[in-house]
């Protein structure tokens, strides 16, 4: 049975966490860390999106 979807936010501020499977590590080192925060600012900057922490 499909889950209903969530309401879209008024403010269009959204709080997202990540976390891995089973509490599985997400980064193995600092390299892993830095290639994520490279992805997330290039999309930052095709989307237009604002990150606040």
């Amino acid at each position: 049975m499909p889950r209903t979807a969530r309401e879209k936010s008024k403010s269009g501020i959204y709080h997202v966490i990540i976390r891995g499977a089973n509490r599985q590590e997400i980064f193995h080192d600092e390299q892993d860390c830095l290639r994520f925060l490279e992805i997330l600012e290039r999309y930052k900057g095709k989307t237009e999106i604002k990150i606040y922490g």
